[in-house]
């Protein structure tokens, strides 16, 4: 299952079950985990883990070096998890040493065509990335995050779970958990009822309709709402709460 025409150098790890096609190339310092798919053309370059049962198409590069000027030649490595799809021309960079030199998928992502993750990103589970969506270095999502297509990103973003991320935006501040967020600049539109009603149900929806309309419709100090909420008895509503208490970024509430 691995072709002849397969550039494999010596010292890389294959896993059982794998199929390499032609014209790939696979790095000495790779780990290819049981029943992975690497179709034509693909790239998986340097220190690089694709986990078990994930696919990787046609002329993806996976694993080259940072695109980041302060990046010589160090150690760095990029870790991805179990049945991810990672579709046509993506290019997914490890980390760098300023960043912990490390960047991370989880399990079951779908990265669309064109795809960008820089250096140093952290992606959760079950998250779609659509078409030619760019991360820029350090930015994390959580799990169960939508990122519309054509939708960059801003370095040192972080997105919570739940969240969605319309196409065609530009995000450079910190989106919370749950919501919906659009626009260019984005900004908050409400919460991401779709995605929260199908896998957290309605009583959980109702009680973050009304932690969303405390934190960003009430008029009151977002700091002061927000450290009441996080002591609700709900666990929903307090890590929305303490996503708001941490961000670095600032939450671009203002202007819907």
């Amino acid at each position: 299952m691995i072709s002849q025409q397969a550039i494999i150098e010596k010292g890389a790890t294959i896993g059982q079950n794998v199929t390499i096609g032609a014209g790939a190339f696979v790095s000495k310092n790779a780990v290819i985990e049981d029943n992975c798919v690497i179709m034509q053309g693909a790239i998986i370059d340097g220190k690089t883990r694709i986990g078990e049962g994930t696919k990787v198409f046609y002329h993806a590069v996976v694993g080259s070096i940072p695109q980041d000027l302060k990046y010589k030649g160090e150690e760095v490595e990029l870790i991805i998890g179990k049945n991810n799809t990672i579709r046509e021309f993506c290019l997914i960079n490890p980390g760098t040493e300023g960043g912990g030199g490390k960047t991370i998928i989880g399990d079951n992502n779908l990265l669309m065509g064109y795809v960008h993750v820089a250096h140093d990103c952290k992606i959760g589970n079950n998250c779609i990335l659509a078409n030619a969506a760019t991360l820029a270095g350090h930015v994390e999502l959580g799990d169960y995050v939508v990122v519309g297509g054509m939708t960059p990103i801003h370095q040192f973003v972080k997105i919570g779970d739940y969240a969605m991320i319309a196409g065609a935006s530009a995000v450079s501040q910190d989106i919370p958990p749950y919501c919906l967020a659009e626009g260019n600049r984005a900004k908050l539109r409400g919460l991401n009822l779709t995605g929260i009603r199908r896998r957290l149900g309605s009583d959980v929806v109702n009680r973050l309709k009304s932690a969303y309309k405390e934190l960003f419709q009430s008029g009151k100090p977002l700091q002061e709402v927000a450290s009441e909420l996080a002591k609700s008895e709900d666990e929903h509503v307090r890590k929305l709460a303490q996503f708001v208490l941490q961000t670095k970024r600032g939450i671009p509430y203002r202007g819907e």
